[in-house]
């Protein structure tokens, strides 16, 4: 018989947001990354690092579509959340219920600590996690708030309970961008655990066979993907292409990937206004036909309203590794990251939005000044040390050693 040698196992609750995790998860037992995302997926990069190191895991994604797999140290469940498109009260009571399934399912399976991204629970709720000794890691993907709206009263309740959550509550905290950290600041007065800020992380071979833009030349190809929502500025889109037919600008041409609510009519719409043939509804893409989708394209869009409350926009950083100029405003954080290479614009100016396209048509100079700066700004999105998972690591080792130095989790006893 061979010794026993007693070792330390973290136990790790994941809330991972809407998503297909257990697909994922049966690509990377596999090696390779999931073929549906151009990005390398927050869960795939959470599966590296439990593998790492050596935590046990309950990845929780929210999902209509029920799911369940265990598989050695994984568990993975799909769930919907509730209430998630129902009117704003009920919206949050669904928030809260999950906030408080979340601590019961954190309870069962003896969590030593909880990653939460935004939207899987409300945050107050997760105080309740601290009582029972295990620690909270938010995962904030989007801003809290609109950056350019002011807050119903409703809106500065939940602030305030925010607000309340993030000054006590969590060991740390995982940011995708500049503009998230700063709101954080803002209403915790930075009294406030350490923020470690991350940005998508991409395969350089993924972009490695991107093509040239075409020559300048009509007809002038305009590229949007992403939901077909009417907060995400489809229809200003669909204004701006009005706009040029108007003033019989017919060398210009609109391709729109994506599904959503709005799609049919936003189909509709524009072939009411005899837009189809210059205003092109492709659906739901694949890998495949978005690099083909990017290679035809001139330039690449991202019209979100003051409306949402926009994520890190992964488009705009695609549209740079493409080498596209990206054509954005302010609501979109990664403005911050790439601006070099973007004609910023106010949000919700479809004037603006044309002109900005007329621009880049029309001054050779700033199109190649921008496809240059596209260059120079591709590094970090290639450099794992920049994206979450490096951030995630790091966060794990503060809560270790918040614990007293020592490796907190669950005897195991292994055969040597």
């Amino acid at each position: 018989m061979g010794d026993l040698l007693i070792v330390e196992r973290l136990r790790i609750v994941y809330a991972a947001g809407p998503g297909d995790v257990i697909g994922t998860f049966q690509h990377w037992l596999r090696g390779r990354d999931d073929p549906s995302q151009v990005s390398v997926t927050y869960s795939g990069q959470f599966y590296d690092a439990c593998k790492e190191l050596q935590m046990e895991s309950y990845i929780i994604a929210s999902s209509s579509i029920p799911g369940y797999l265990k598989m050695g140290t994984f568990t993975l469940v799909h769930r919907p959340i509730l209430f998630e498109r129902c009117s704003a009260p009920a919206y949050h009571l669904g928030q809260l219920l999950s906030g408080i399934g979340l601590l019961l399912r954190a309870l069962r399976f003896r969590a030593d600590g909880v990653v939460v991204s935004n939207g899987s629970a409300n945050w107050a709720s997760l105080a309740l996690l601290r009582v029972f000794g295990i620690e909270v890691i938010p995962s904030l993907h989007c801003v809290l708030w609109e950056k350019s709206k002011p807050l119903r009263y409703g809106g500065r309740v939940v602030k305030w309970l925010d607000s309340w959550f993030f000054k006590r509550v969590p060991s740390s905290i995982l940011s995708a961008s500049r503009d998230i950290t700063e709101q954080i600041e803002q209403f915790t007065n930075k009294r406030h655990a350490r923020i470690f800020e991350f940005l998508p992380t991409y395969r350089r071979e993924e972009f490695a066979r991107s093509e040239s833009p075409p020559q300048l030349r009509s007809p002038f190809r305009v590229f949007y993907a992403g939901r077909i929502e009417k907060d995400k500025g489809v229809f200003d889109l669909l204004e701006v292409a009005s706009r040029f037919t108007l003033a019989g600008r017919d060398d210009i041409v609109f391709d729109l990937c994506g599904t959503g609510s709005a799609l049919e009519e936003l189909r509709e719409k524009s072939i009411l206004r005899n837009l189809k043939e210059r205003f092109r509804l492709h659906g739901q893409c694949s890998n495949s036909i978005m690099r083909r989708m990017f290679g035809q394209s001139h330039v690449v869009i991202v019209p979100t309203t003051s409306d949402f409350r926009e994520g890190f926009n992964q488009v705009v950083a695609e549209g740079v590794l493409s080498g596209r100029p990206v054509i954005t405003s302010n609501v979109c954080p990664a403005l911050h990251y790439v601006r070099d290479a973007v004609v910023e614009v106010p949000p919700d100016d479809v004037e603006a939005y044309a002109n900005a396209i007329l621009k880049l048509l029309e001054d050779v100079e700033l199109y190649e000044a921008k496809r240059a700066a596209c260059i120079a700004l591709q590094s970090p999105f290639y450099e794992a040390e920049r994206g979450w998972g490096a951030a995630l690591r790091e966060a794990i080792l503060l809560m270790k050693s918040s614990a007293g130095g020592d490796p907190i989790g669950h005897k195991q006893q292994l055969r040597l």
